[in-house]
């Protein structure tokens, strides 16, 4: 368990460039969703607004600065995974909770045809997670898929009780692997934007051209598609 000197705690808890926790889109988020009196209970409730409020979209990434802003993200109300988890610290700060981001590199077998087509592979370099303090202890929680989306891939979606560690899930619900953690680089008060952009642009050239174009495309309608569904998206 690692412990934390409480002065240390002071820049998780402070607003930064993009993790503006003192915005009003942020603060309406956070009032609207922390639910409960305990840190606990409130970090839970924020973890599920973002996870299912916020719709998971790996097809309309812009790698602009002011794009990566948490008020941005939650006006918009989709992104992919770094972009929900400055969702997640900031609304966490607005609720007196210390927040940073954290980053890894995953094998992610939850994705769809075209998205490996274009990336290339199923290695995701930089997933963003967040890591809450709550007890005493960093927690790390990824409020990534959406239930919807999971519904549509057959995986369950992940859950935080506020005790434990909420990462993905190494199997699918019906046992297969989906998901492997790599290498973790480390977590942050603030986002390492270009160290992001300048790995993202070097691994996948053609997803993120530096014209600042994007791929375009409906991520949860693919995966209803693969599955052999049919109904409207949510």
């Amino acid at each position: 368990m690692e412990k934390q000197d409480p002065e240390d705690l002071r820049n998780y808890l402070r607003p930064t460039f993009f993790i503006d926790s003192d915005s009003p889109a942020v603060i309406d988020f956070a009032r609207a969703h922390a639910k409960g009196e305990a840190p606990k209970d409130k970090a839970v409730s924020l973890f599920r607004a973002v996870r299912d409020e916020i719709l998971y979209d790996p097809y309309n990434i812009r790698l602009v600065r002011e794009e990566y802003k948490a008020s941005v993200i939650l006006g918009r109300g989709r992104g992919y995974c770094v972009a929900k988890a400055i969702a997640l610290a900031a609304v966490a700060r607005a609720s007196g909770i210390a927040s940073r981001v954290g980053f890894a590199d995953v094998k992610n077998h939850l994705s769809t045809e075209r998205l490996r087509k274009l990336m290339k592979t199923d290695v995701f370099i930089f997933h963003g997670y967040t890591e809450l303090f709550l007890e005493g202890r960093w927690f790390k929680v990824t409020p990534t898929f959406n239930m919807s989306l999971c519904e549509k891939f057959g995986v369950r979606p992940l859950e935080f009780d506020g005790t434990s560690d909420c990462l993905f899930h190494e199997y699918d619900s019906r046992g297969h692997r989906h998901m492997q953690y790599m290498h973790d680089h480390g977590a942050f008060a603030d986002v390492p934007f270009d160290r992001i952009v300048d790995e993202l642009q070097r691994n996948y050239p053609e997803f993120f051209p530096r014209g600042g174009a994007v791929v375009g495309g409906d991520f949860a309608r693919e995966a209803l598609k693969e599955a052999g569904g049919s109904g409207e998206n949510r």
